[in-house]
């Protein structure tokens, strides 16, 4: 059954371990001997991805973590055995959009491979659109994200569309799924806040609606005058409705796209950095290195959140280079080392822009690993945090939703791994995942039998 949902059977008092330790408090569920990461500081000199934790129980009930310690004294109601696997806070999904997942190859497929192509496929398949459509699909891709260790999410959904029938479909999802999944969704206007005249009409309905958070896209309006203005207008809505904002902010190869100090400088004025977010940002990495060094000082002023996602950054951009063919990813460590928060999502699963993709973040990371050369031992730690800890501050997830510290929300993954190391080298499995002290979800490693020949003589 890997890789697949797994419906849980009910608590039972044996599980095929030890349900207890002599006597105690009675507890939902008990995890013994896990590794308990510890992602508090993972800023550079702070951590090495070798580190074993040492091994020790974590003990939940009313959803939320009890106790924590070495052979913990107690009973529960359902016992796992870690045997020696990590035990880690949740992944967090920084940025996918559930609206077009799962549609790769409808009506066509994507050739030329570019961003342009794959917003005009998605404007023709959104013609057919139904609720229950977008619903099926997107059930789907966060039950194979959780099934991978995902508890957090954060979507966009076109806003563009007349009828705003992905959104309404996300927001009845987004109430079905809420005893085991966090989802954000954010009021995105794929076709540029200014695109069509009621764009922005659109947008501030799908805030009025009750979307979690403002989006926009401002290297995508008709000129550089209409992005600015987008920005400004955006921030106006956000201080109105007292949302966060994502940006999809200079996704291209065009080193005067330049929007990312438009956003910085707006944050910063109005003290909104920590709930400012820029997506992709993918033109820093075309940027020369004198603007790029002054608009560093302006990034560490305003403390904004970044999202890279280097599966799809690394894929869509670069097309019309020859060589020397450029990544297309922005300056990850650069902004890690500047000590600014920075989060890796997927963006696409299976769509017109990326027709691949798993659902699972420890890819996200490995391939961060890679293609920002983040392979020093502190670095690769950086990387895992980038699909946990700094997710979770992206996304406002703070105090007690978020953290293996007692009385925090009992939300955590066991991976098949004894070190992050090996967890982002093998993408170790998922083998348990608990949402809100309840096992959603539990996957099978499988299991390798050798037949090796006997010897032979000629």
């Amino acid at each position: 059954m890997a890789n697949q949902p797994y419906s849980p059977q009910p608590d039972s008092e044996s599980e095929g371990t030890s349900n207890s330790l002599g006597d105690g408090p009675s507890y939902d569920l008990i995890i013994r001997n896990g590794r308990l990461l510890d992602l508090s500081d993972t800023k550079p000199g702070n951590q090495c991805c070798d580190t074993q934790p040492e091994l020790t129980d974590i003990a939940m009930g009313d959803r939320r973590i009890l106790a924590i310690g070495p052979n913990l004294p107690g009973h529960a109601k359902q016992t796992i055995d870690a045997q020696g696997n990590l035990v880690s806070p949740p992944f967090v999904e920084s940025h996918i959009h559930l609206d077009s997942i799962l549609t790769a190859g409808e009506p066509r497929w994507n050739q030329s491979g570019t961003l342009f192509e794959g917003i005009e496929i998605w404007g023709d398949r959104k013609q057919s659109l139904s609720q229950a459509d977008v619903k099926a699909r997107a059930l789907a891709a966060l039950k194979l994200q959780a099934s991978h260790g995902v508890l957090h999410v954060r979507s966009h959904v076109d806003v563009s569309e007349p009828k705003l029938i992905a959104l309404h479909a996300l927001l009845e999802l987004q109430e079905d799924v809420r005893p085991w999944i966090d989802l954000q969704l954010v009021a995105f206007p794929q076709d540029g806040l200014y695109g069509a005249p009621q764009n922005s009409d659109l947008l501030e309905e799908a805030l009025k609606l009750g979307t979690d958070v403002v989006g926009g896209i401002p290297h995508y309006e008709l000129t550089r005058e209409d992005g600015v203005s987008s920005i400004h207008r955006l921030f106006d809505l956000a201080e109105k409705y007292d949302r966060p904002l994502d940006f999809h902010c200079d996704e291209i190869d065009d080193p005067q796209s330049r929007f990312l100090e438009v956003v910085a400088a707006c944050a910063l004025r109005r003290e909104m950095g920590h709930r400012t977010t820029a997506s992709h940002t993918t033109a820093f990495a075309s940027y020369d290195n004198g603007y790029a060094t002054k608009l560093m000082g302006l990034l560490r002023r305003a403390q904004i959140n970044f999202i890279a996602n280097p599966l799809i950054n690394i894929t869509l951009q670069g097309r019309g280079d020859s060589y020397p063919k450029r990544r297309g990813v922005t300056r990850v460590k650069e902004l890690w080392q500047a000590g600014l928060n920075v989060s890796l999502g997927h963006d696409c699963i299976q769509d017109p822009w990326y027709g691949l993709g798993s659902g699972n973040p420890l890819d996200v990371a490995h391939m961060a690993i890679h293609v920002c050369q983040m392979t020093g031992q502190e670095e690769i730690s950086a990387c895992y945090a980038m699909v946990t800890r700094n997710g979770a501050q992206t996304l406002g997830i703070q105090g007690q939703k978020y953290g293996l510290q007692i009385g925090n929300l009992a939300n955590l993954v066991v991976l098949n791994a004894t070190t992050l190391r090996e967890a982002l080298s093998q993408r170790g499995m998922a083998i348990a995942v608990i949402s809100q002290g309840h096992c959603l979800a539990q996957t099978s490693p499988p299991q390798t039998e050798w037949q090796l020949p006997a010897n032979r003589t000629p």
